[in-house]
């Protein structure tokens, strides 16, 4: 039997009537519906399964009712798996989550006809080292971001690439993105936009105390690496939604995942529709 997983974004009163209607339209169309708590509470499923738990079900299909933070999760939970995800966007911005409320159906039929395309967007595996061992790893589609909590106070650390040293650097903190992530975080401190095909990774530093300490785009394959030298109060963050308090010593190891995330989508890439909706590209 065909089964679709749906994860959902909590306080969205809205999502009582969407849910129904889209759970009555699946099985419609024979497949079986997976909830996850979000989701179950809504229409009070008694039978919700953990985020975590998902991908062992192996659905045919992930359906993600909400926004970005809401499929970055889901993407981290289905990082070790090809199911393909489908973002519908019920936020205020939406770069991932790119296909309104309104188009839902319509991607769904083509889903089901074998007409709907497939992005596979490159993720980043980070690891946090302690005193010479792995103390966490992740796989992240947008980024990691080393910042400062309460403390208005700059970090000091040095950043390496492929073993060769790069600089040492007083700031705020740094984020080193994806492509995808590129129009996340990344933008917002002035660094560059990437389109989501380009194998690179983007570091860019955030308010640096040297003003010539500049943002870099390097290969995809490179290894970055941060060694944390002074960190008052300071926290790495994957993805804007997990964090690990840093401590002097630590070193933090970036690199291309071998795994990866395949978005739904209805037609070819719309970075530049985005860009142009979303941020008003072109308007005078």
């Amino acid at each position: 039997m065909l089964q679709a997983a749906i994860i959902s974004k909590p306080q969205k009163p809205e999502l009582a009537v969407i849910l129904r209607e889209l759970i009555t339209w699946l099985e419609g169309h024979a497949y079986r519906c997976l909830l996850d708590p979000d989701s179950a509470a809504y229409i009070n499923d008694p039978n919700p399964i953990e985020r975590s738990e998902l991908p062992r079900h192996r659905p045919n299909l992930v359906i993600v009712l909400g926004g970005d933070g809401t499929l970055l999760a889901a993407a981290r939970a289905f990082a070790h798996s090809p199911t393909p995800i489908l973002g519908i966007n019920l936020g205020s911005l939406g770069f991932l989550t790119e296909i309104p409320l309104s188009d839902l159906y319509t991607t769904l039929e083509a889903w089901c006809a074998n007409c709907a395309g497939i992005e596979v967007r490159d993720m980043m595996h980070t690891e946090l080292r302690r005193n010479g061992e792995v103390l966490r790893r992740w796989d992240a589609l947008n980024d990691i971001a080393v910042s400062k909590g309460s403390i208005a106070r700059m970090a000091d650390f040095s950043v390496e690439i492929d073993g060769q040293f790069v600089a040492a650097m007083r700031a705020d903190g740094i984020i080193v993105s994806t492509p995808t992530g590129s129009t996340a975080y990344n933008l917002s401190a002035g660094g560059p936009i990437v389109m989501p095909t380009v194998n690179a990774l983007v570091v860019t530093p955030l308010c640096p105390h040297l003003l010539t300490i500049r943002p870099i785009v390097v290969p995809g394959d490179s290894t970055i690496t941060i060694h944390m030298d002074g960190v008052p109060n300071t926290f790495l963050t994957v993805d804007g939604q997990e964090a690990v308090e840093l401590h002097v010593g630590d070193e933090i190891n970036c690199c291309r995942s071998k795994h990866s995330v395949h978005l739904l989508r209805p037609r070819p890439n719309g970075l530049f529709n985005v860009l142009r909706n979303k941020l008003s590209w072109g308007e005078q």
